[in-house]
């Protein structure tokens, strides 16, 4: 089902990147929040109101197909030949040019916390890559798909890379926005490009963020691109020979996980679902460690009391309030005052300036869909 939350995130993203002149980035999140806005005005029971949705959706729709243009010919249809610019539709360039390939260097070690998501992953992950032999003699999977899920600003990206580290795996960092751009060839090609480039390793970690992006609930049979993506990502994700010498990680990340088509949850495409939670005392101490220690702090500064008044808080919240309280006497200074160290009072003003990004009533919808997808 689709939620205005989800429409206005995705319009949202869309017209930013058109505002930057990113063409090719808003393309496909104009034509998702469309296919959102179809969905609501099939459920409005009020005629006019459904008319006016429906009227905004070609609208959004109108302004991705504008940007399709302007991606290939130029903001005045120039640029390319037309000759051109069909080849280049018809074949896309090579994987290589818009495939991004590295080799993270944060380790576990570095991630403040999460103890129970660290085991779990070493446990369903982690080991069969490491202990191949044995894995075989009891018939563990080595690879296979995971899908990290979870509040905003909790790690998951991090711990993706993480895991391409501990793993000495490449890691291919790839946006919905890339693989369902018309400039680098067929949404479904390059979906085929992509698993290509990582079975050619022999250890290898995909990584996909706000994947609910790419493989949304198939809504509607307007929603013509997702009919086909869906599928095809789910035919690759159920290829991955997994006794062929090459290991291949498919990790997925998302802040809404039930918006996930229900089909990309059965074995042997998601086999692995961690929740990643907001940061427990522990970890919140160590992120105050983290995030103020290499800045001139005050005896007075209490890092205890700061974590049971952070309650709530994610990772991200707490690296953006250290920058905050460092700003204050960062900006007297500037004004003239003598430089001094940040106190107590400053972090606290901070906490109190800035509630918790996470509501909890979003906290108890991730608990209920974890407990529903056991």
């Amino acid at each position: 089902m689709a939620t205005f939350t989800t429409f206005k995130r995705l319009k949202d993203k869309g017209v930013a990147a058109l505002k930057q002149g990113d063409y090719v980035a808003a393309k496909p999140y104009l034509i998702q929040a469309a296919e959102c806005m179809i969905e609501l005005a099939e459920e409005s029971k009020d005629p006019k109101q459904r008319a006016e949705q429906e009227a905004y959706a070609k609208e959004l729709i109108d302004l991705a197909k504008d940007c399709e243009r302007k991606a290939k010919h130029g903001p005045g249809g120039g640029g390319r030949s037309r000759d051109r610019a069909r080849d280049e539709e018809d074949s896309g360039p090579d994987a290589s040019d818009w495939i991004v390939r590295e080799k993270p260097d944060i380790h576990f070690d570095d991630i403040a916390g999460l103890e129970d998501v660290k085991e779990e992953i070493y446990l369903k992950m982690i080991y069969p890559f490491r202990h191949p032999e044995l894995a075989q003699r009891y018939g563990i999977a080595v690879g296979g798909g995971m899908l990290l899920f979870g509040p905003p600003g909790t790690g998951k990206t991090m711990i993706a890379k993480a895991i391409a580290c501990e793993l000495d795996a490449t890691m291919f960092v790839i946006t919905p926005a890339q693989l369902m751009s018309k400039w680098v060839g067929e949404a479904e090609q390059n979906v085929r490009k992509l698993f290509q480039a990582a079975k050619g390793e022999d250890k290898s970690v995909i990584f996909i963020d706000e994947i609910d992006a790419l493989v949304p609930k198939r809504r509607s049979s307007q929603s013509t691109v997702m009919q086909r993506v869906v599928p095809q990502i789910l035919q690759e994700l159920e290829g991955f020979d997994r006794k062929a010498g090459r290991a291949l990680l498919f990790l997925g990340a998302t802040n809404e996980p039930w918006s996930l088509d229900v089909a990309v949850m059965r074995p042997g495409r998601f086999d692995a679902k961690v929740y990643v939670p907001l940061p427990d005392p522990a970890a919140r101490f160590r992120l105050f460690e983290i995030y103020l220690s290499k800045r001139p702090l005050d005896d007075d500064v209490d890092l205890a009391a700061l974590v049971e008044r952070t309650a709530g808080y994610s990772g991200a919240d707490i690296k953006a309030i250290a920058g905050r309280s460092a700003t204050r006497p960062f900006l007297e200074t500037v004004a003239g005052a003598e430089p001094r160290n940040i106190r107590m009072a400053d972090v606290l003003a901070v906490i109190e300036e800035m509630p918790p990004s996470v509501r909890k009533a979003d906290c108890a919808k991730y608990d209920q869909w974890a407990a529903s997808t056991g």
